[in-house]
C-alpha cells in the first residue's frame, strides 16, 4: 500500500502525512529563529528525496511551507523594522529568512520540474494552478531577500520564472484562480504573481534601502491585480521581459518590433489606486484595507508609495552621457568623517582617506566597484566626502545605487551633490529650532554661479533643521540670514536642506 502511494518505500520522517505532523508538534514555538531553521532543514529534505510520490512532495512541501507563514511575518516585521536593528541581529535574521526562502524557491521548483518530467496523477495535475503560483511567490520572497543585501541574483532564477511562465501559458492556467496561503483571504493567479515580481523589481529596487524595498513589494502586492501581463507591446508598457533569454526585466523605452518570446508589463492600472492612497496617507491616516503590516507610520506609506507612483508615471532616465574613465579618488564615509576632512581646524582623525578607482563619470555622479572587504558599511544615502587626485577641495555625494556581481564585488553608483564644501557654524536666529544647538558646523554645498543670489543647500545632522526657525552664518567674510524652506533629501546621518538667503547689511564677517 505504501509503495502505491508513496512510490519506493521510504525510511524519511515525512513519509507519512501523520508523521510529519507530529514532527510539525514538536517544533520549538518559543524560539521563531530556531524554528524557521529546522523548518528549513526539512525542506531541504524533502526536496532531496526521490523516494516520495509527487503528491506526497507536493503535500509535505506544502504542510512545511504553511507552517512557516506566520512565524515568517513576526520575524520580518522585526527585520524591516523602522528602527533598524544592530548589525549582529540584522545579520541573524538575514540568514535565516534568507536560508529559508531560497530553499523553499529550490523545494517548489522541484516539484515543478517532477511534474513536468514525469507522468503524474490527476491529483497534482488539478492542483497545478496553486504549484505555480506558490513557485512564483517563493521566487519573488527569495529575491526579496538577496535584493536586502544588493546581492547577485544568479541567472538560473529568471531562467527558472521563465520556465514556470511558458509552461502555465502552454496550458492556459495563467489567469486560473488559486488561493495563495490558507491565511489569505481571496485568490490570486500565476499572471498577477508574475506582474507583482516583474513590476516590483523592475521599479529601482537597487536604488532603495532595505525598508523601502520590503513597503514597496507589499504595495505591489497590495495592487498586482491592477498588473497587466502581455505579449503586445503597448504604449504605455514600462517593463519587458523576455522567455527565450530570460534576465532581470528591463525599462521599455521605444517600439522595436514584436519580438514572439517578450512579455510586457503595464503598471498604469495601479496608478489611480497610488494617487488615492497617497491622498489618505496625506491626511495622516493608514487604510485599514491596507495589508502592510502594523508599525509603519503615515509618512513611511507615504514616502513609498510617492516614489511607486513617480516610478510608473515618469520613469528616471540618464540626465547625462556616462563616460569611461579611470580616476584615483580619496573617498571617507559619514557626515563626521566629512566634516573633519573640509575643516582643517578640527581635523582630529590621523586615519587615512579609502582610495577608489572610479570607473566612469557623468555630469550628474560617478560609479566604481569594490571588493568585498572594501564595501563594509556602505549602504543606499551614504554619505561620501568624495576628492579625486590632484583636487584640493573635498566634494560630496549621496550612494544611489548599489549591486553585487558574481564575484561578490560591489557596484555602486554615487550622486555628486557639489565638487566643493566649506564648514560653517550657524547660529540661532530666532526663536524655535528645539532639537538645534548654537556653534552646530554644517557644511555649506557650493553649486552654480550666482546660488548666493536667493538661496544656498547646508548639510545639517539629522533632524537639527526646523522649519520655524531662522540660522545666521558667515561665508567667505559675508554674514547671511538663513530662512528655512525645505528638506531636499534624507541621507544616513545628515540632512539636505535648502534657505532662502538674506546678506546682512554691513556684516563684517563675525556675527
Amino acid at each position: 500500500m505504501l509503495t502505491k502511494i508513496f512510490g519506493k518505500k521510504s525510511d524519511h520522517p515525512m513519509a507519512e502525512i501523520k508523521s510529519a505532523q507530529a514532527l510539525l508538534e514538536d517544533l520549538p514555538k518559543n524560539d521563531v529563529h530556531k524554528l524557521l531553521m529546522e523548518l528549513t532543514e526539512w525542506i531541504e529534505s524533502v526536496s532531496e528525496n526521490n523516494d516520495f510520490n509527487l503528491d506526497h512532495h507536493f503535500a509535505v512541501l506544502r504542510l512545511l511551507d504553511e507552517a512557516a507563514q506566520t512565524h515568517i511575518r513576526k520575524l520580518s516585521r522585526e527585520y524591516f523594522t523602522p528602527n533598524e536593528p544592530g548589525k549582529f541581529q540584522e545579520n541573524r535574521m538575514w540568514l535565516v529568512l534568507g536560508n529559508l526562502s531560497r530553499h523553499t524557491a529550490q523545494g517548489y521548483y522541484k516539484v515543478f520540474e517532477r511534474y513536468c518530467n514525469e507522468k503524474t496523477g490527476n491529483t497534482i495535475k488539478a492542483q497545478l494552478p496553486l504549484l505555480l503560483v506558490r513557485t512564483v511567490n517563493a521566487i519573488a520572497v527569495q529575491l526579496k531577500f538577496i535584493s536586502v543585501r544588493y546581492g547577485h541574483v544568479d541567472k538560473a532564477i529568471w531562467e527558472n520564472l521563465a520556465r514556470v511562465f511558458s509552461h502555465a501559458e502552454l496550458h492556459e492556467c495563467m489567469d486560473t484562480p488559486a488561493n495563495l496561503y490558507p491565511s489569505i483571504a481571496g485568490n490570486t493567479s500565476v499572471k498577477f504573481e508574475i506582474g507583482r515580481l516583474l513590476g516590483w523589481y523592475g521599479c529601482g529596487v537597487n536604488t532603495l534601502k532595505p525598508l523601502y524595498m520590503h513597503l514597496t513589494e507589499r504595495l505591489v502586492a497590495q495592487y498586482c491585480t491592477d498588473i497587466d501581463v502581455h505579449s503586445q507591446q503597448g504604449e504605455h508598457d514600462l517593463f519587458s521581459f523576455d522567455l527565450n533569454r530570460p534576465s532581470a526585466p528591463k525599462r521599455v523605452k521605444v517600439e522595436t518590433g514584436t519580438n514572439p518570446s517578450t512579455r510586457y508589463v503595464n503598471m498604469t492600472g495601479m496608478k489611480s489606486k497610488l494617487e488615492a492612497l497617497i491622498q489618505t496617507l496625506g491626511k495622516k491616516v493608514v487604510p485599514g484595507e491596507l495589508t502592510i503590516g502594523v508599525g509603519y507610520s503615515p509618512e513611511l506609506m507615504l514616502e513609498a508609495s510617492q516614489y511607486l507612483l513617480n516610478y510608473i508615471t515618469s520613469p528616471p532616465v540618464r540626465r547625462s552621457v556616462r563616460r569611461s574613465v579611470k580616476i584615483d579618488m580619496n573617498v571617507v564615509q559619514g557626515f563626521a568623517n566629512t566634516l573633519e576632512r573640509t575643516n582643517t581646524g578640527l581635523n582630529f582623525n590621523q586615519q587615512k582617506p579609502d582610495q577608489w578607482q572610479i570607473e566612469d563619470i557623468s555630469a550628474n555622479g560617478f560609479r566604481t566597484v569594490l571588493p568585498a572587504q572594501a564595501s563594509e558599511g556602505i549602504r543606499i544615502g551614504s554619505l561620501l566626502g568624495v576628492q579625486p587626485a590632484g583636487v584640493q577641495n573635498w566634494g560630496v555625494a549621496v550612494v544611489r545605487r548599489m549591486m553585487r556581481d558574481d564575484m561578490d564585488q560591489l557596484h555602486v553608483g554615487a550622486e555628486m551633490l557639489t565638487n566643493q564644501v566649506t564648514p560653517v557654524a550657524l547660529v540661532q536666529g530666532g526663536e524655535g529650532g528645539s532639537a538645534f544647538e548654537d556653534g552646530q558646523t554644517a557644511l555649506w554645498l557650493y553649486d552654480k554661479p550666482g546660488e548666493l543670489d536667493g538661496a544656498a543647500r547646508l548639510l545639517m545632522k539629522t533632524d537639527t533643521f526646523a522649519s520655524d526657525c531662522s540660522l545666521l552664518s558667515e561665508l567667505n567674510g559675508e554674514d547671511y540670514l538663513l530662512i528655512p524652506s525645505k528638506v531636499l533629501d534624507r541621507c544616513l546621518d545628515c540632512d539636505l536642506v535648502q534657505f532662502r538667503l538674506i546678506k546682512q547689511e554691513g556684516s563684517s564677517g563675525h556675527l
